[in-house]
């Protein structure tokens, strides 16, 4: 598979169908899938138009879409049977985007019988591109990806729910408890979380509930190739794509004794 071949799709994706739409949807052009959950006609059209270019690049690989999953929430499943599968977030940050906030991104990850093979992530509006082949690096436009060590959980700034930051913030002020993290952010917009991850710009991150794997398959497969830990807290399973179950947490970190540490925070 041509990476570049790949990442051409994407751009002519965002300029064709996302970035058009940008600041110009209509009211009907925005609706809710569940409560909170917002989808567009950029993110029905964009998904359309990879699905078709995607299946050109491998006939008969399995192709699961955020979007089409509302429909056909099957292909979830086939995931670690399939000897290949895209999975596409074809707009990440649907939020953002309908509010007119630059904070989006398209992640698609390739997948060979259950793991992780390929991931590329876009910025559409910096027009910067994250890809990551698995055993093969990591890199954001065209510049390789390498994570520094880890400093003390105090001085880390990372991506958490604002429940499970205020919590960490209230036992904080109790006599002996551990130091926590200087700062905790959100963007809404997981894959500029991830590509900001692997950058090192970000230096941990925690992401609970159901893991989609249109949201962390390629962004875990980006962080790990830059160096970085990733895992399930607690027991610290490797994460995959196939995993979508209720009540998991995935825990990013720089490295492993960063991701010990933060994970007995939060425990």
């Amino acid at each position: 598979m041509d990476p570049d071949r790949v990442a051409a799709i994407l751009r002519e994706t965002a300029e064709t169908e996302i970035l058009p739409r940008f600041r110009t949807l209509a009211s009907h052009e925005i609706s809710e899938k569940n409560p909170g959950d917002l989808v567009t006609v950029a993110d029905q059209a964009s998904e359309a138009m990879l699905t078709r270019r995607l299946a050109d690049l491998i006939p008969g690989a399995l192709i699961v879409g955020e979007e089409a999953h509302e429909v056909s929430p099957e292909a979830l499943g086939e995931i670690d049977d399939a000897p290949w599968a895209w999975i596409i977030d074809p707009l990440d940050g649907t939020h953002n985007f309908a509010h007119g906030t630059p904070r989006f991104a398209m992640i698609l990850a390739l997948a060979r019988r259950g793991e992780t093979a390929m991931g590329w992530i876009l910025d559409p509006m910096g027009d910067h591109l994250a890809f990551a082949e698995a055993g093969a690096g990591a890199a954001i436009d065209g510049t390789p990806l390498r994570l520094g060590d880890a400093g003390p959980v105090a001085a880390m700034t990372g991506s958490l729910g604002n429940k499970f930051a205020d919590r960490l913030r209230a036992r904080a002020g109790t006599p002996g408890a551990p130091a926590i993290p200087k700062a905790f952010l959100r963007y809404r917009c997981v894959g500029l979380e991830y590509m900001d991850l692997a950058r090192g710009k970000i230096d941990f991150a925690r992401y609970a509930g159901k893991l989609m794997p249109w949201d962390h398959a390629a962004g875990v497969l980006l962080h790990g190739e830059a160096g970085g830990k990733a895992a399930m807290t607690g027991d610290g399973r490797s994460y995959a794509p196939g995993m979508a179950r209720p009540g998991d947490a995935l825990l990013l970190a720089p490295d492993m004794p960063a991701w010990t540490a933060l994970d007995r925070l939060m425990s």
